[in-house]
């Protein structure tokens, strides 16, 4: 039966990189380069950086706040979420083999984002022969979790470690949820929300078991706001299962309110762009 629903599910991933790019409306000028609070983010092993994904302001000042961390001595790994995982070995080839950012791109990067705002991010990698990490889930497997349920593409153990047998927290599945469907326009089918919030869940707990991965090594994550929050996203799936990490949330966001949701906020002013919504609400 679930095979008739795909067509949506492709929709509803399509709605959603869209939504989470729209952003909200904000004042003031657009900062030229990342804010005192920003920058004053001390030593740390973890460093979560968000995004929203088309906002070519919010990756120069987050590339600025990083290149500056790298130039004063930090080699963190760098998990992204714009690989997707299984494209490990193939990244790893790249990073050996490439002379510059544009052939880590051709050779490893895929055709969902826009990857001239990544470039400078992967350049410094390359200049530095800093890991790059993928982190995402393939569009493939996230689908499995929206047919199959959370623990689809974890083996026993981080099913244990993550308790995936049980039922997740219902504030953070409240919390996803209302993400979910606001950022589709308040038009995904009620059927598709359960799938959606597994799906969603299954991306930061990835992202959550790849950065534990690479420890003892630091860790930075180059991944969508969504992600890097730190109530319902990596951070608190990594305090779940390493709460002796030391790390900080950073969001790059179009508005002025935190809201709790990350540890410093970098405020950005709004991107241009067409309302997300306008070709379902037709």
């Amino acid at each position: 039966m679930i095979s008739k629903y795909k067509p949506t599910i492709r929709l509803t991933f399509a709605l959603a990189a869209a939504a989470l790019a729209s952003g909200c409306a904000s004042s003031g000028k657009p900062a030229v380069a990342p804010s005192p609070d920003v920058l004053q983010t001390g030593n740390l092993q973890v460093l979560l950086l968000g995004e929203v994904h088309d906002n070519a302001q919010g990756h120069k000042l987050r590339y600025e706040l990083l290149r500056q961390r790298v130039e004063a001595g930090w080699r963190p790994a760098i998990v992204m979420e714009q690989f997707d995982r299984e494209n490990q070995d193939v990244l790893n080839k790249a990073q050996k083999g490439c002379l510059d950012a544009q052939c880590v791109i051709r050779v490893a990067g895929g055709g969902r984002w826009d990857w001239q705002l990544y470039y400078p991010v992967i350049q410094l990698a390359l200049t530095y022969q800093l890991p790059l990490v993928a982190g995402n889930l393939s569009r493939a497997d996230a689908s499995r979790v929206v047919r199959d349920g959370i623990t689809a593409t974890f083996d026993p153990q981080s099913i244990k470690d993550y308790k995936l047998d049980q039922p997740l927290p219902a504030a953070l599945t409240g919390a996803q949820q209302q993400e979910i469907v606001s950022g589709h326009c308040n038009m995904l089918p009620e059927m598709m929300v359960g799938g959606m919030v597994n799906a969603q869940v299954a991306r930061d707990i990835w992202m959550a078991k790849i950065i534990r991965d690479q420890q003892p090594k630091d860790v930075v994550l180059i991944a969508g706001n969504g992600h890097v929050r730190k109530d319902i996203g990596v951070g608190y799936w990594l305090k779940q299962t390493a709460p002796a990490l030391t790390m900080r949330s950073i969001g790059f966001i179009e508005s002025r309110d935190n809201g709790g949701l990350y540890d410093t906020i970098q405020t950005l002013a709004p991107q241009t762009r067409d309302d997300p919504c306008k070709q379902v609400k037709k």
